[in-house]
C-alpha cells in the first residue's frame, strides 16, 4: 500500500469525524431526554425527576462541549485537505452549512447557557422552553449535516457551470427522498444512544444497590424506549437499503458481498471476501433471501460487483463486515430492549442479575452500531466524494504532501485521545458519584420564601442566600 496524500487524508478525516459523531449521537438523545424529564417534574413533582435531570444535566455539558471541540476541526479539514471539495462545491455545501448556524446553533448558543446556569433565574416554563430549544437545536444541526452529507450521496437539484457546483433547485435538495430516510434513521440512533445509556447507568446502579428510586426510573425509560424504537430504527435502516440499491448499486453489491449477476439473488451471511479473486470464501449463503430483501420478489434479477470498472468499485470489506456488525448490533438491542421490558412489566425476579449485567454491557452496542453505518455509508460511497460526479482523488488539495498530512494526523490523534480520555474520566466521576440532592430553587420574589412539602418555609436558606 502506497501511502499518499489522498489516503492519509481520507484516514485523517475518517479518524476525527469517526471521534467527533460519538458526542453528538449521544448528546443528541440525552437533551430530548432532559426535555422529558423536565417536563415530568413539572407535571408530577417527583423530586427523582429532578435529581436525575440535574446528573444527567453534567454529563450532558461534557459531551456536548466534546462534540462541538471535535466538530470544528472537521471544518478545517475542508479547506486545508480538501479545498478542491470545498471550492466546487461550495455554492450548496456553504448554504447548508449556513443555514445550520443560523438554526441549531443559534438555538443552542442562545439556551444553552439557560439551561446550564439559568434555573434559578427563570420562571420553570421558561426554563422547560430552554431545555426543549437546546433538545431542538441539537435536531437541526443533525437534520442540516444529513441534507450535506445526503446530497454528496444522492446529487440532485444542481447543474454544474463551469466546474462548479450550482444549485438551481433547493426545494429538491432539501427535501429529497434520500434525506428523508437518512435523517430519521441518524435521528433514532442518537435517541436509542441515549436510552441505552441511561438504561445501562440504572442496570449498574441496580447492580451496585444504589439509587434505586432513580435506577428504576432508567431503566424503565430507557428500555422501554428502546423497545419501541428498535423497531422503527430497522424499517428506516430497510428503507436505507432502498435507496442504496436504487441510487448506489456498486455500494449494494459490495455490502452484498455478490461479485456476480444473480437471477434469484441469495442473501450472503457471512463469509470472507477475496477482491483479487472477486470470491467469497467460507461462504454461508441463504439462496432467493437476496432478491426478497432487495426487490420484494423471490426472482429478481440483482447486479454484482463484475458488472462495474475496478476503477468505479468501492472497497468491499468494510462496508461487507461494518454492515453486518450494525446489523447485529441492532437484533442485540431489541432482544434486550424486549426482553428487559417485559421484566419491568411483570416484576420477574428469576434472571434479573443476568438481565441488569446484560443491560449494563449493552451501552456499547448503539455507538458501535453508529459507527459500523456510518462505514457503511462513507466508505461504500468511494470512490466518489458526491457520488457518480466528483471523484474523492479530484476533491483532495493538489499541492498537499505527504510529510503535511502525516504530522498533521498524528496531532490530531495525539489531541483527541487526551481530550477523549481526560472527558472519559470525568464523566465516570460523574457516573461514580452519581444523582444527588438538588438545592432548592430561590423564588423569583425574595420576598416570598419557598416552602417545603407540608407548607415549612425555609427562610434561613432563602435569607442567607439574598444576603
Amino acid at each position: 500500500m502506497e501511502w499518499t496524500a489522498l489516503l492519509l487524508s481520507r484516514l485523517q478525516f475518517a479518524f476525527t469525524v469517526s471521534f467527533h459523531i460519538i458526542f453528538p449521537s449521544f448528546s443528541i438523545g440525552l437533551a430530548a431526554w432532559l426535555t422529558v424529564l423536565e417536563a415530568c417534574h413539572l407535571v408530577t413533582g417527583k423530586p427523582v425527576y429532578r435529581r436525575l435531570f440535574e446528573f444527567w444535566l453534567k454529563i450532558f455539558g461534557v459531551a456536548f462541549g466534546l462534540g462541538v471541540v471535535s466538530g470544528i476541526v472537521l471544518a478545517f479539514e475542508f479547506g486545508m485537505n480538501w479545498s478542491r471539495l470545498s471550492e466546487v462545491t461550495g455554492p450548496i455545501q456553504g448554504p447548508l452549512l449556513t443555514y445550520e448556524t443560523f438554526t441549531a446553533f443559534a438555538l443552542e448558543a442562545s439556551f444553552f447557557g439557560v439551561m446550564i446556569f439559568g434555573r434559578s433565574r427563570v420562571t420553570p416554563l421558561v426554563y422547560l422552553f430552554s431545555t426543549t430549544m437546546v433538545a431542538l437545536g441539537t435536531t437541526f444541526s443533525a437534520f442540516w449535516i444529513m441534507v450535506n452529507n445526503s446530497w454528496m450521496q444522492a446529487p440532485v437539484g444542481y447543474a454544474v457551470e463551469n466546474g462548479v457546483f450550482v444549485p438551481i433547485d433547493w426545494k429538491a435538495i432539501i427535501f429529497s427522498p434520500v434525506v428523508w430516510v437518512r435523517f430519521p434513521h441518524m435521528l433514532i440512533a442518537a435517541y436509542l444512544t441515549g436510552a441505552f445509556c441511561v438504561a445501562a447507568t440504572g442496570a449498574w446502579y441496580r447492580l451496585n444497590s444504589k439509587f434505586a428510586a432513580e435506577a428504576l426510573v432508567m431503566l424503565r425509560m430507557g428500555l422501554f424506549l428502546a423497545a419501541l424504537l428498535v423497531p422503527v430504527q430497522l424499517f428506516f435502516g430497510h428503507l436505507n437499503g432502498d435507496y442504496v440499491h436504487e441510487r448506489q448499486p456498486a455500494k449494494f453489491a459490495a455490502i452484498e458481498g455478490r461479485w456476480h449477476d444473480e437471477q434469484p439473488a441469495g442473501e450472503v451471511l457471512i463469509a470472507i471476501p477475496d477482491e483479487a479473486r472477486e470470491q467469497n470464501h467460507f461462504e454461508l449463503k441463504i439462496p432467493y433471501l437476496g432478491s426478497l430483501i432487495a426487490s420484494m420478489r423471490f426472482n429478481s434479477k440483482e447486479v454484482g460487483l463484475n458488472s462495474f470498472p475496478r476503477q468505479d468499485r468501492p472497497p468491499v470489506l468494510v462496508p461487507f463486515f461494518a454492515f453486518r456488525v450494525m446489523v447485529g448490533c441492532g437484533l442485540l438491542m431489541m432482544a434486550l430492549a424486549w426482553l428487559g421490558s417485559i421484566y419491568l412489566l411483570t416484576d420477574r425476579r428469576r434472571g434479573e442479575t443476568v438481565l441488569l449485567w446484560g443491560t449494563f454491557l449493552s451501552f456499547p452496542l448503539p455507538f458501535v452500531a453508529t459507527l459500523t453505518g456510518w462505514f457503511t455509508a462513507e466508505v461504500g460511497r468511494q470512490p466518489w466524494s458526491v457520488y457518480g460526479a466528483l471523484r474523492t482523488a479530484d476533491a483532495v488539495t493538489p499541492a498537499l504532501t505527504v510529510e503535511a498530512v502525516t504530522v498533521s494526523l498524528i496531532i490530531f490523534v495525539v489531541v483527541y485521545l487526551v481530550i477523549f480520555s481526560f472527558g472519559t474520566l470525568y464523566v465516570y466521576r460523574l457516573l461514580r458519584a452519581g444523582p444527588v440532592e438538588s438545592k432548592p430553587v430561590l423564588p423569583l420574589n425574595p420576598k416570598r420564601p419557598l416552602a417545603v412539602a407540608g407548607g415549612s418555609p425555609v427562610r434561613k436558606i432563602v435569607e442567607g442566600s439574598v444576603t
